[in-house]
């Protein structure tokens, strides 16, 4: 009894810091806060609502939490689609009345006409990961009037009533026109059409042929296989290779493989629950690495599509459900429980050892360079080169020189000089030691390049870290510490966009313009680091055009271009077939084709690119 009357009492008290909280959504007699947003609340709101939750003995499960600025109540809402749908139903509440020391549970699953969320942004603070897709979402439907009368959005049916009114439906958080009414009654879904009969090896397999993934004795199975086409491919590269498909394939048996494939496979797939049982599926069956591709929402989409579920349905009807790529990566994260590696514009790697998963980004920025030319060549040094070969090698692999146990040569290096140190003095004598310092430096900045971007995602503890990279950054830093904090700094950098622009002005290669710098491919490794971790903020964390040939850095705002010339190296004034375009703010992408030649731009600048 004196517990309830406690939290009357403070509720009370707080009821002005309710009143003026900066956060949630306020309305004359509430505020709304999300569950995320709650320790951003005064910390006598969190914990009296703390208190409120203990003492009625209700679980943490909640998507938001209502408190009444006029009577000692509080609700909690539950929205499960509240990341995924753009106005999420309720399904179910709880009414706690302090009053009465009692709570009342309503549920809403069965309800025709449930309550919705608008302007889910509010709810959040900003920094919350859907935040700017919230906020941009509720700017055009401001901007279009469909938020101007509140007596039309509140509930389910009056909002579907409104849609249809003005021709509208969504496809995941954006608005689109489209020529069909919403279906009315169960579509059944084409799923086989869905199937492409392709001549050449599917793009998510490609990409990891091309990332190296594939190692001499790995095998390889197809979930969701279509007609086998990346089957047969990957068997005449000489890896075992199986795959099974509910249409084409249903006999087949499911086998574990190395490397798994679901390309395209949930993004046909109209069953919520069918879509996260494919993917668990899939990673079941996975030793080592699951590929993960699905289509991706770009702004050069087409109208007349017909909405269906969270997808819409194609002229073929099959079913397409269209994924921002951060959306993709949440999807997969949270169902597996593991964070993908992007491999590019809707294509995602998942690796089942986290160390391999590191190993991997921090190889994606390691460069091919030469060897320092010998310019002296003395009888010591040719007497030994042989031997020395593999020294050499590997400090131009790794920046450093080997420590016990790297290399295979270790025993006769050793026999002859005593150390890897005195052994290097030999090759030291022969070549320049600026050429080596250069390479030194070069892998340094590949590290820095790698631990900046590996604070998008989670990074690693020095323990997590490879035996080859902890050697790497004791020699090249002294510690993990020092490695971080650089890299820290060198990502704080960036967001000084006139910082940018005097890189880009002052670089040898590439062509300035008024907003922006253009630059061949070919000359990426050339520029400062801080360009390249600018330009590997999109293609690391999102994902670049594959075959472009062409970069734009933009630094009158944060975005990356990339740009397709099919015929750049025959051609003075090759024409751009393809513009893609991302804004590191919200990571937005944005396409351009220009099949009509007429209207496609020209490089006239090409001698200065690269």
């Amino acid at each position: 009894m004196n517990e309830y009357l406690n939290l009357i009492n403070e509720f009370a008290q707080i009821i002005p810091l309710i009143s003026h909280s900066k956060v949630g959504k306020k309305l004359p007699n509430h505020l709304y806060i999300h569950t995320s947003a709650l320790p951003a609340l005064h910390e006598d709101i969190q914990k009296f609502e703390q208190k409120v939750r203990q003492h009625f003995k209700l679980k943490n499960d909640f998507t938001l939490v209502k408190f009444n600025l006029q009577e000692a109540k509080l609700s909690y809402l539950y929205y499960p689609e509240f990341d995924i749908n753009p106005h999420p139903s309720i399904s179910k509440s709880i009414l706690v009345n302090l009053s009465e020391n009692t709570i009342k549970t309503y549920e809403y699953n069965q309800s025709e006409n449930p309550a919705i969320l608008h302007r889910k942004e509010t709810f959040v603070t900003s920094d919350y990961p859907h935040y700017q897709k919230f906020a941009y979402l509720t700017n055009i439907e401001e901007k279009i009037g469909l938020l101007d009368n509140s007596r039309y959005i509140g509930t389910q049916q009056k909002w579907q009533q409104l849609l249809q009114d003005h021709n509208l439906s969504f496809i995941d958080h954006n608005l689109v026109c489209h020529l069909s009414q919403n279906p009315t009654n169960l579509i059944e879904i084409d799923r086989h059409r869905a199937a492409i009969v392709r001549k050449n090896i599917s793009r998510p397999v490609k990409l990891a042929l091309e990332a190296q993934l594939f190692q001499p004795e790995s095998t390889f199975f197809d979930y969701g296989c279509g007609h086998g086409e990346d089957i047969k491919f990957i068997a005449e590269k000489g890896y075992q290779s199986d795959g099974w498909d509910p249409y084409y394939q249903p006999k087949n048996p499911f086998k574990k493989a190395d490397i798994v494939n679901l390309g395209y496979v949930i993004n046909v797939i109209e069953n919520l629950q069918e879509r996260r049982e494919s993917l668990l599926k899939a990673w079941s069956l996975t030793e080592d690495i699951l590929i993960v591709s699905a289509q991706v929402l770009v702004d050069d989409r087409q109208l007349g599509l017909m909405p269906y579920g969270d997808g819409i349905i194609t002229e073929r009807n099959t079913f397409q459900k269209y994924y921002l790529q951060d959306e993709l990566k949440n999807y997969i994260e949270q169902i597996l429980k593991t964070e993908p590696v992007a491999g590019g514009l809707g294509v995602y790697f998942v690796f089942r050892d986290e160390t391999k998963a590191h190993n991997f980004r921090a190889s994606r920025f390691h460069s091919n360079l030469s060897a320092p030319r010998i310019y002296k060549p003395l009888k010591n040094f040719a007497d030994y080169q042989e031997l020395l070969t593999p020294l050499m090698d590997f400090y131009i692999q790794r920046g450093r020189l080997p420590i016990k146990g790297e290399i295979s040569q270790e025993d006769a290096i050793k026999a002859e000089f005593g150390t890897f140190k005195r052994a290097f003095r030999v090759i030291l004598q022969v070549t320049n030691d600026t050429e080596w310092e250069r390479i030194e430096d070069c892998r340094r900045q590949e590290i820095l390049l790698y631990l900046a971007l590996s604070r998008f995602t989670q990074r690693p503890s020095v323990r997590k870290l490879s035996s080859e990279l902890k050697a790497d950054i004791k020699a090249l830093f002294g510690n993990y510490q020092v490695a971080c904090f650089l890299a820290d700094e060198m990502l704080i950098s960036l967001r000084n966009l006139e910082l940018i622009k005097k890189l880009c002005q002052t670089c040898e290669v590439g062509k300035v313009f008024d907003r922006s710098f253009l630059i061949h491919h070919s000359v990426l490794d050339q520029l400062p680091t801080l360009l390249r971790l600018y330009e590997s903020c999109a293609s690391r964390v999102v994902g670049a055009l594959e075959g472009a040939n062409l970069i734009r850095f933009y630094f009158d705002v944060a975005q990356i271009g990339y740009l397709y010339a099919p015929n750049f190296n025959t051609e003075k004034e090759p024409m751009i077939k393809t513009i893609m375009t991302i804004n590191l703010k919200d990571l937005r992408v944005q396409y351009q084709n220009f099949n009509n030649t007429d209207k496609a731009p020209k490089i006239t600048c090409k001698s200065s690119l690269q």
